[in-house]
Order: structure tokens, then C-alpha cells, then sequence
């Protein structure tokens, strides 16, 4: 049995660190800037490269990507918006996967792949160096699909950054146990797994990552959209009510609620709205107390099937 993180007023701290390098907890999660299934390219690129430029006003200094988002589409339009790139910005991707021809998701994961991967994304992004990479695993959602063993995979970015290819490792989809293999092997910067309100499975890998100081990225920090996450968190009444009481809305009450949880928990939300990217940074000005947070435990939860 595990134990949840005891909820900390943490909401309003805004500096994280990837390893030793300061940033700013709300980065910005570059896949929706693709097409449709985040496949091929947006409908209209130079807006996509206006939200990329007005993350960069805002203070954002950690941004997510990954080559196999298009692939290679949003590389390119991170490139082509912000290269040369501000001094201070961290650039993290993904490597583990690939895209067949009709936009299928497909593991990509043995040493060769890993290495090859990186290096494409190095050149996508027009950079000698990643700040972190992380190994997209498939043991939660595909378990035996992954095509190498993880010491393997380990060891192959391990190696890159032996030659400067990339400063941290990071894991990404993967379980407790994993998790602690990696910090005890190669020593990790990142885990990037799904947590939300709705879905506090992951309390265990949670605390590991705050016992050894590492970064934790939740995706679908909103509750999967595939399971109605996001129109659960509007519909319900614990949220309402503390959104009500700051003034904010249902999202940004769960993104903070998110951030109450561990001083070096990383946000990444993604859009491909100017607005909708103003009110992810807003987030830290909802500053929840301890009456908010614990309204907010009462949210029933929704886990995402591992």
C-alpha cells in the first residue's frame, strides 16, 4: 500500500530545476502544435509559431518536444520560431517511438533506435546538445512491446552523454520500479508519467522522485481526454468551488493543485492558443491554502488504465 504525498502549499513556487539548472515550473508542451492526431502538419504553422514566441515572453524556459510529433513537424517549428535560441532555454524530448506512414504509434526502442533518435532530434532543432532526453517506455500501456531491455536503453543514453550529445535522462511512461532503477544506474533529471486529480496512481513514483530531488512532469495533468479527464474536472463541485473562491478556472485550479504537491513538480501544458497559453501561465498566481486542498481531495478519482 502507498502512502500520498502530504499536500504542501507548493502552488505558488515558480522555480524548478532540471538536474542542476534552474526553470520556471510552467514550461510548454510543444505536440498539439502538429496536426490532427499529432500527425502532419498544423493548419496554420506561423500560428503555431506565435504561441512558441509568446511562451518565450512569458517566461518560459523548458520546452517539451519530440521528433516523432508529426514527426519532425514541430521540431521544425520550434526551430524555425525560436532558433537561436534565448540563453537559459531548456530543450527536453522524448525517443522510444516512432510514426508509421498512416500516423500509427510504434516502439522504437532498441540502443541503435535510441541513439539514432537523438541524433535526429539534434538536428531538427538545429542544436550540438539536448538539456534532457527521456526513454519513452511502453511497460504501462503496452507491457512486452518494449524492444529492449531497460539497461539496454540505459546504457545507450547513458553513453551519449558521455560524448556531449545531451546533459540528463529522463524516463517517461513507466512504473516504481523502473523509476528506481534508472536513478540507481544512470542517475535520472525527469520522470514524465500521467498524474492528475483525477488520477493519483502514480502517488508512489511521486515520492521517490521528491526523495531523490528529481523532477516529476505529469501528462494529462487534466485527466485523460480519452476518458473525459478535463470535462470531469469542470463538472465537478469540489473544483467549482475552489475555482469560484479565487476567481480562476476549473483548469487552472487543477494545475495548481498539481503544483501544491511537490516543489519540483514541472508543468507542461500544450495548446495551440495564445489565450489559452495566457491562462496556463497564470497558474501560478492561484495560490491554494489548506482549506482549498482539502476541498480538493474529495475529487473522486478517475484513474487512467495502466
Amino acid at each position: 500500500m502507498t502512502t500520498s504525498p502530504e499536500p504542501t502549499n507548493t502552488s505558488s513556487v515558480r522555480t524548478g530545476h532540471l538536474g542542476e539548472k534552474p526553470v520556471h515550473r510552467i514550461g510548454f508542451g510543444a505536440m498539439q502544435l502538429a496536426g490532427p492526431g499529432v500527425f502532419g502538419p498544423p493548419s496554420d504553422p506561423e500560428r503555431a509559431r506565435t504561441v512558441l514566441r509568446r511562451a518565450i515572453e512569458l517566461g518560459v524556459d523548458h520546452v517539451d518536444t519530440a521528433q516523432f510529433y508529426g514527426p519532425d513537424v514541430v521540431n521544425d517549428l520550434i526551430r524555425e520560431a525560436l532558433h537561436p535560441y534565448p540563453e537559459g532555454l531548456r530543450l527536453v524530448t522524448k525517443v522510444g517511438a516512432y510514426r508509421d506512414e498512416q500516423g500509427g504509434w510504434l516502439p522504437a526502442g532498441r540502443p541503435e533506435q535510441l541513439k539514432a533518435a537523438v541524433e535526429d532530434n539534434l538536428r531538427g532543432l538545429g542544436v550540438e546538445r539536448m538539456d534532457l532526453v527521456n526513454l519513452r517506455r511502453y511497460e504501462r500501456d503496452a507491457p512486452g512491446a518494449d524492444a529492449a531491455p531497460l539497461e539496454d536503453q540505459l546504457g545507450a543514453l547513458a553513453e551519449l552523454r558521455e560524448e556531449g550529445k545531451l546533459d540528463l535522462i529522463g524516463v517517461s511512461s513507466v512504473h516504481l520500479d523502473t523509476v528506481r532503477t534508472a536513478i540507481e544506474t544512470v542517475g535520472i533529471g525527469q520522470v514524465q508519467n500521467p498524474y492528475s486529480l483525477l488520477d493519483r496512481s502514480d502517488d508512489d513514483v511521486l515520492a521517490l522522485c521528491r526523495e531523490h530531488g528529481v523532477a516529476y512532469v505529469p501528462y494529462f495533468p487534466l485527466g485523460s481526454a480519452f476518458s473525459g479527464g478535463p470535462a470531469a474536472l469542470a463538472a465537478d463541485p469540489h473544483v467549482a468551488g475552489v475555482a469560484e473562491r479565487h476567481g480562476a478556472s476549473a483548469t487552472q485550479v487543477a494545475l495548481a493543485w498539481l503544483l501544491a504537491r511537490y516543489d519540483n513538480l514541472l508543468l507542461i501544458p500544450g495548446t495551440s492558443s495564445v489565450a489559452h497559453l495566457e491562462e496556463n501561465m497564470a497558474v501560478l498566481d492561484v495560490a491554494l491554502d489548506a482549506d482549498d486542498l482539502a476541498e480538493l481531495e474529495k475529487v473522486e478519482p478517475r484513474p487512467v488504465g495502466h
